[in-house]
């Protein structure tokens, strides 16, 4: 996909072709023309890419890593058994970075016509594609990304800390610029459609996801300043709502179409995990038939929601099902795309309380629940706390345990938060590579290391070992 920058810097090329033809002066003022770019103009582009592209990764990646579902049959290797290969990281690690510098240009274009909602929208973009990255990877360029224009092909890496202070100052700044009297005065944008104070309640939100992401470095006081941020909901505005959320509505009319081309994909070669449907077999759980089709027998007789070991261990013939695999109307015209839902937020309180920081984490809990269901267009029954397996019990294990599902097809949130607190507790098998052991970051991409070799060596150093996929980031304790 080329990027609104290169579409644009055709239309200067032409402009400057046609001036060579005609009046210079009457072509730089003739009304009709657009001098520059508005923040109007990029917004849209930036939203679909990004969501477009977490969507597909979250299929890719997280599913595997985190035993959603596994590729079926695969005798051996493959990401579900932790074979993570060198440039596994490469697609985000370049869409990110095309997206950044539109973001970029968004911000000039909104300082420039001083409409600081505009402004506020491009920080919170920009937080939120700088913290997935830094989080992949560890140390990134991020004082010299987007700087290729003034001929710096070759940034240098930041450490993670200094990230994360830059983008959580610039979510603290975005939610002071945002005026809800002034509205939006461009077109309407794909997520939120212009309502201002639902993208203030994603800054904050957003701002409230990597707070706790960091928060096991005490010195931050992660826990304290999140905290205070739910004490004070009239300044610090969140999600309140599964409406609310920040879900993209894909509705299939040009060019706002599903990333599969072809739906059958989706589930071409693929089967549910036996963790992830186990678990909600167990719970009666009404999300089921959203997600999942039935195994059936040889037969062809249904057997109900079954799946497939994640790294099972021997010849795909011991299986004489055919496993659950996933339901395509998930990923067919129109569809969703789960940016930060309002689940995730009240799974932020409800851990808070759970800590001891603020209170009511039962009900943090059960609405986290509730809303996570709700983002799938399932309803929650009436009895289904009264199970054991879903009734809180004070646990943070609980918390995350629900958090997982309220995290399916989000990006790569599930491994982060697996991540920060090794929950849930996945199983493993003997054909699990890496000693069994989860992959906790992904390797540089490899023409970074040899064209920018210098920058990544001091990466290296800054990461404070080796690149691989078992060298924690910062924020990773």
């Amino acid at each position: 996909m080329k990027t609104l920058k290169t579409t644009s810097l055709y239309f200067v090329l032409l402009a400057i072709l046609v001036s060579c033809t005609g009046d210079f002066e009457d072509v730089n003022e003739d009304p009709n023309r657009i001098a520059q770019i508005s923040p109007g103009t990029l917004i849209n582009p930036i939203i679909y890419g990004l969501a477009t592209h977490n969507a597909d990764r979250a299929d890719a990646i997280t599913f595997n890593l985190m035993q959603v579902s596994l590729p079926f049959p695969s005798v051996s290797g493959g990401l579900h058994r932790y074979d993570v290969s060198q440039n596994i990281g490469n697609s985000s690690w370049y869409n990110y970075y095309k997206w950044l510098n539109n973001i970029k240009e968004m911000e000039e274009a909104s300082v420039r016509a001083e409409d600081g909602n505009y402004e506020a929208i491009a920080l919170t973009l920009k937080a939120w594609v700088m913290s997935n990255l830094t989080d992949l990877f560890g140390p990134v360029p991020y004082t010299e990304a987007a700087s290729g224009e003034s001929g710096n092909f070759y940034p240098t890496f930041d450490s993670q800390e200094s990230i994360y202070t830059s983008i959580l100052e610039d979510l603290e700044r975005a939610n002071t610029l945002y005026d809800l009297s002034d509205g939006m005065v461009y077109a309407d944008d794909i997520l939120f459609h212009n309502d201002v104070e639902r993208w203030q309640k994603f800054t904050n939100s957003l701002h409230m996801r990597l707070l706790l992401r960091i928060s096991n470095r005490s010195e931050t006081q992660a826990f304290q300043k999140l905290a205070s941020m739910i004490n004070n909901p009239d300044a610090y505005p969140v999600f309140e709502s599964t409406d609310e959320s920040a879900i993209l509505e894909v509705t299939g009319v040009t060019p706002n179409v599903s990333p599969w081309g072809r739906p059958q994909d989706f589930r071409l070669s693929t089967k549910i995990a036996s963790y992830f449907i186990d678990n909600l077999n167990a719970l009666e759980d009404p999300r089921r038939p959203i997600i999942s089709t039935m195994a059936t027998d040889v037969d062809n007789n249904n057997i109900g929601y079954k799946g497939i070991p994640s790294a099972y261990d021997g010849p795909e013939s011991q299986f004489d099902y055919n496993a659950s695999t996933f339901n395509i109307e998930q990923v067919t015209n129109p569809m969703l795309i789960y940016l930060l839902p309002y689940a995730e937020v009240e799974f932020i309180k409800a851990e808070m309380a759970q800590r001891g920081f603020t209170s009511d984490a039962v009900t943090h809990y059960e609405n986290g629940v509730t809303a996570a269901m709700e983002q799938l267009g399932a309803e929650l029954p009436g009895d289904y706390f009264t199970n054991p397996l879903a009734e809180y019990d004070g646990t943070l294990q609980k918390i995350l345990f629900q958090k997982y599902y309220a995290l399916y097809f989000v990006d790569y949130q599930q491994w982060f938060e697996y991540r920060r607190t090794g929950f849930p507790e996945l199983p493993t098998t003997p054909a699990m590579l890496n000693d069994g052991i989860m992959p906790v970051r992904f390797y540089y991409p490899s023409d970074v290391q040899v064209n920018n070799n210098t920058n990544y060596q001091a990466a290296i150093e800054l990461l404070g070992g080796p690149d691989d996929i078992n060298t924690p980031v910062w924020w990773d304790e």
